[in-house]
């Protein structure tokens, strides 16, 4: 056991230098003089039987046991809550991450949030979460910290948004519902983070410099419409889907560090959409301890020691046996106290991880030693293998989130190619190993590895390959198939400096592989793909005039080649996971007909995006750091509607091998007269006042598959706002419903959507609610966010 204890100092001390970058600061601030009350949970919504067991349980505990059940321990997993064995209690463990179970052997690199949300598919957004899940639990973790509802995609060089899904909140609404449905129902709890405002990584966390001067964390200035409609709506679905714990931010908002917000934990998401979990904060995010605690705050992590108290040396953490003295001396009631457990506790009940539930897994601590050089002196424990056939699922998603942007003549999908090219550095095997290893800073992981395909992002959530199937060696294995030959260059240098020799004669088509990498520590620095990626594609097209390029990429990338003649096809892969050659084999010779849309615009120009990172040079005061979100609701799609911007390819784009039309459209009410705001009588539950989500509208359409091939389509469904009659800064217009369907040659089908009172309302700043405007309402259907095919109008609220 002090071995254990070792590493996972070992593994602190490291993880607060790549995470944390500084010494926290003792300095507070509050949105306001008032705060919101301290907000207690109820168990409504489902939760009323664990809330009976948490009782329960709360009632057996003394002191010093409640306080450990909030209080981060050192155990074998990433974050720890400490057993009591007297009453039987196992303790909770948490692991990272989103995309797989990280700093673990023998589990499976799912495809990226970003991919899941290129698919546009619920059903294997949700199947890759329940997947997911179930490595989780068989690793014996209680908690996957995810998904990810922030980042958004402020910033389209954002270094984490590869975990999360799309700069659209209804978009990645959906797919934040659809992926704690599938952890829960594997059993494990889900983590929905990071809340909020949590844009950009850099200096994300405060930093300290040589001479003591505390420079504090970049303050999310977010006004309460652009919050409520933009990065509150996701994690409102998240509530409403019953997400079990939320995750605070490591960024301040409006300059109050998040994880001590009382205006966000207990006024918004509490309060104001009923949320009956608990809120954990980020590793080393928490900033103080009466204050957080009050505010809502209800479980420290890593907990044994916080940033501050080690710097200091004296080991201490804000919560553990201070907060025990807060309880005593009347700091923090107890009746907090307990319902921080009790929030902590109920999901464990509700999920039924009182019962059978299994042991971790041994060989974590010596995967974490070897990840950090360190050594645990016994020898190795084999890993618990948890992969089972989600493979499968692996290539079918990674398949499903490739976007089609370009194919002229048909290039795609390949016929019979007897000479088959592959370049680029992106394409081969990784030759440095299949594990991306930081040397505790992040510098290391500027642009991954050179030579090796890229199929997972950098930081806590990414995870440790058990295989990998690269695009070279699944096409070298498909050529052998069909009898065709294989030349390769996977040089970059080589390939910029415009050097062929080795190949000869000059293959039918050419097939590029580009990455750009994204991490979480550092945001990118460039819209193009990394490693000369331009005169790659550029000199491969010279020579090659059937190229085609693939893109492996963790965000927005600006494609100068787009346009090049000799570049016949485009296919953007974003990062699909360990089946990486396998899924776009799939598509390339037209085994998997490609229906992936965009979750994101694709800009010609980089100054059409003017959303930059704020990146200071030169810092001197300790508030300095300030992120104003002027652009209010107006991001990516919204952003370029607004200032009448073309896009390279917009929001929702994508082609397939076959082609689809739709017809007969129609909208509907069914609520004759309803009120312009929700019946603030009625009892809020998960997600906020159940009239939110009360149908109001319906609109129908009919999709029909006019090509020779099967295949699927995403029906897109628009509304705008009738702009005489809505505040200031209301977009163009904005996704409120989609439907993936699939459909055989010829075949049609009815595709039906319905509208929420959310879905048509705006935010009122002044009355503090959801408001219907008055006046016609627009409502949309086509194939993405300009290829718009059917228009209707309906009046909710006359004027």
């Amino acid at each position: 056991m002090v071995l254990l204890s070792n590493v996972i100092a070992f593994f602190i001390r490291n993880h607060l230098l790549t995470v944390v970058e500084g010494r926290a600061s003792s300095q507070s601030h509050s949105i306001n003089n008032n705060p919101p009350a301290i907000s207690y949970s109820t168990g409504t919504g489902g939760w009323e039987h664990a809330l009976v067991k948490a009782n329960a349980f709360i009632a057996r505990l003394n002191l010093t046991e409640k306080v450990s059940m909030v209080t981060g321990d050192n155990g074998p997993c990433i974050g720890n809550i400490a057993p009591i064995e007297r009453l039987g209690f196992s303790g909770i463990c948490m692991s990272d991450g989103p995309t797989a179970f990280n700093r673990a052997d023998l589990v499976s690199i799912f495809p990226a949030g970003l991919t899941a949300a290129a698919s546009w598919d619920r059903d294997l957004i949700y199947q890759r979460a329940l997947a997911l899940g179930s490595e989780f639990r068989a690793k014996g973790s209680h908690v996957g910290l995810g998904p990810v509802g922030g980042p958004l995609g402020r910033h389209p060089l954002g270094g984490r948004n590869w975990e999360g899904f799309s700069a659209d909140p209804y978009l990645t609404g959906v797919a934040m519902a659809s992926s704690v449905r599938g952890f829960h129902d594997a059993g494990v709890q889900s983590c929905s983070k990071h809340f909020i405002g949590n844009e950009q990584e850099t200096q994300r966390s405060n930093t300290v410099f040589a001479d003591g001067t505390n420079i504090e964390a970049v303050s999310s200035n977010i006004d309460d419409r652009t919050l409520h409609e933009l990065y509150l709506w996701p994690f409102a679905d998240a509530v409403k889907a019953g997400t079990t714990s939320i995750m605070c931010s490591y960024n301040r908002v409006n300059q109050t560090y998040a994880c001590e917000n009382s205006e966000l934990l207990n006024g918004i998401l509490k309060k104001e959409l009923g949320f009956q979990g608990y809120v954990v904060s980020d590793w080393f995010a928490t900033h103080s301890g009466v204050k957080s605690a009050n505010a809502g705050l209800d479980m420290t992590m890593p907990g044994t020691i916080d940033v501050e108290s080690l710097s200091a040396g004296t080991g201490l953490s804000y919560f553990g046996a201070n907060l025990t003295t807060a309880v005593n001396n009347g700091s923090v009631p107890m009746t907090r106290l307990d319902d921080m457990v009790r929030r902590i506790m109920m999901p464990y009940y509700f999920l039924g991880q009182d019962k059978n539930f299994p042991t971790t897994d041994p060989s974590a601590m010596h995967v974490l030693a070897a990840q950090y050089g360190a050594s645990l002196g016994v020898p190795e424990i084999p890993a618990r293998d948890v992969r089972k056939d989600h493979a499968k699922i692996i290539r079918k998603l990674g398949a499903a989130g490739t976007v089609l942007l370009k194919n002229l003549n048909s290039t795609l999908p390949l016929k019979s190619p007897k000479n088959i090219g592959v370049f680029g550095n992106d394409a081969p095997d990784p030759t440095d190993g299949l594990t991306i290893i930081s040397d505790g800073s992040f510098e290391s992981e500027t642009y991954g590895y050179d030579i090796g395909t890229l199929d997972v992002g950098g930081g806590s959530g990414t995870g440790r390959h058990s295989s990998l199937i690269s695009p070279l060696s699944a096409i070298k294995s498909k050529a052998q198939e069909i009898g065709a030959r294989v030349q390769y260059i996977t040089s970059n240098s080589r390939l910029a400096s415009n050097d062929f020799r080795s190949i000869f004669p000059t293959p039918d088509v050419c097939i590029v592989f580009l990455k750009t990498f994204a991490s979480e520590g550092r945001d990118r620095t460039s819209f193009e793909n990394d490693w000369n990626s331009t005169a790659v594609v550029n000199n491969v097209a010279r020579k090659c005039p059937n190229t085609i390029v693939v893109t492996h990429s963790g965000g927005v990338n600006t494609m100068p080649w787009a346009k090049n003649p000799n570049v016949k096809a485009i296919l953007a892969a974003h990062y699909p996971g360990q089946e990486s050659g396998n899924s776009i084999v799939d598509i390339l010779w037209g085994d998997v007909n490609p229906s992936g849309k965009l979750p994101y615009t694709i800009s010609e120009h980089e100054s059409d995006y003017d959303i930059p990172v704020t990146n200071l040079s030169s810092v001197t005061a300790v508030d300095e750091w300030q992120a104003d979100f002027t652009e209010g609701l107006m991001i990516d799609y919204r952003h370029f509607d607004s200032k009448n911007i073309t896009p390279l390819y917009e929001f929702g784009y994508g082609l397939s091998y076959t082609t689809f039309s739709l017809s007969s459209f129609s909208v509907s009410k069914l609520v004759k007269n309803p009120p312009a705001i929700p019946d603030a009588s009625k009892a809020i539950l998960p997600g906020g006042n159940p009239d939110l989500y009360s149908p109001l509208l319906t609109a129908s359409t009919k999709v029909s598959n006019t090509g020779s091939l099967a295949g699927s389509t995403v029906v897109q469904l628009y509304i705008s706002l009738p702009q005489d009659s809505v505040p200031a800064g209301t977009p163009l217009r904005v996704l409120r419903g989609f439907e993936k369907v699939a459909l055989k040659p010829g075949e049609s089908k009815d595709v039906k959507f319905t509208l929420t009172r959310r879905d048509v309302s705006y935010w009122d700043v002044i009355a503090q609610t959801w408001r219907i405007p008055r006046g016609e309402i627009k409502v949309s259907v086509g194939f993405s966010s300009r290829d718009l095919k059917g228009e209707g109008s309906v009046t909710v609220l006359s004027k």
